[in-house]
């Protein structure tokens, strides 16, 4: 199946003063928590619950990679948008992420997580993504 449009979910945010570093930009750990907020909010809209289907299961999506290219710092107040949009749900689950000020659309980060599928408790890598998560996400 050809795909020309992925899933994409955006949440907006406010930089809080606790996630500014000395220098007062956002200190690279945070933009995890953001990745991870938009991108627990792209599977709420897809209707994918991955504890759900883990406590019935026993399948878990562990992360394996991430990656994180920096571009412009975020500051303490500034508003910004993170687009989360899965790429890849059959063989590992591919989620890229873009985060951009809601002011101008100024781009600021690009990043990206991947998550296999794990069977507990053996903690066996599954080559595929189960069928059920891969056709909520689209694929």
């Amino acid at each position: 199946m050809i795909r020309s449009q992925h899933h994409s979910y955006e949440i907006l945010h406010r930089v809080p003063f606790y996630d500014v570093d000395p220098i007062q930009i956002v200190w690279h750990g945070n933009y995890f928590k953001y990745f991870e907020n938009a991108r627990a909010a792209l599977f709420a809209n897809l209707g994918v619950d991955l504890f759900e289907f883990y406590t019935r299961t026993q399948c878990l999506f562990p992360i394996t990679k991430t990656s994180t290219k920096h571009i412009y710092p975020l500051r303490c107040g500034d508003e910004f948008i993170c687009k989360a949009t899965v790429v890849e749900g059959k063989i590992k689950i591919v989620v890229d992420f873009e985060i951009r000020l809601k002011s101008d659309g100024k781009l600021c980060t690009r990043g990206r997580t991947e998550q296999i599928a794990v069977q507990a408790p053996e903690m066996e890598i599954l080559f595929a993504i189960p069928d059920e998560i891969s056709k909520a996400l689209g694929f």
